[in-house]
């Protein structure tokens, strides 16, 4: 990957998802991305109908991931970038701060994703989520691992 990350695109993509760990929201998030920007969440395991937000529904999305989550990591595996695309291999772990269904606060989450990044002006225009998550299942009493997967609970 360290070649990759010479192409700009590639460095501002990581820095993003870095900044998305850190539960980065507000003009923070927002200036990684065009004012036009579309995040698109294909279907999932947590969102069945996928969804498509626009930018304030992104900014938006990350507040609220920040009260589901207790802590989140992005590990960029694999960056691919030609003209203005940049395509991402990621995995995603996450820690349910809440309990949220029959998932249990403490619960580790993990996702595997393939995100593809279209760049304007040097900032993300359009982001398309391709989101693999590993098998959603509750916790036994007593029990932190039990689900591996996020925004409802993951932003990117």
């Amino acid at each position: 990957m360290s070649e990759l990350n010479e192409h700009p695109n590639v460095r501002t993509a990581v820095r993003y998802h870095r900044a998305v760990s850190r539960f980065a929201v507000g003009e923070e998030l927002a200036a990684f991305f065009h004012p036009d920007a579309v995040h698109t969440q294909l279907p999932n395991a947590l969102f069945p109908d996928g969804t498509v937000r626009p930018l304030p529904d992104l900014i938006a999305a990350a507040e609220q991931g920040r009260k589901l989550l207790a802590d989140q990591h992005f590990e960029v595996i694999n960056t691919v970038a030609s003209g203005a695309q940049v395509a991402l291999e990621v995995t995603w772990t996450g820690t349910l701060a809440v309990s949220l269904g029959d998932l249990r606060a403490g619960q580790i989450l993990r996702a595997h994703i393939a995100a593809f990044l279209e760049f304007r002006d040097g900032k993300i225009i359009a982001q398309r989520n391709y989101d693999c998550y590993e098998r959603l299942s509750p916790a036994a009493p007593g029990e932190n691992g039990g689900a591996h997967n996020t925004p409802a609970l993951k932003t990117s």
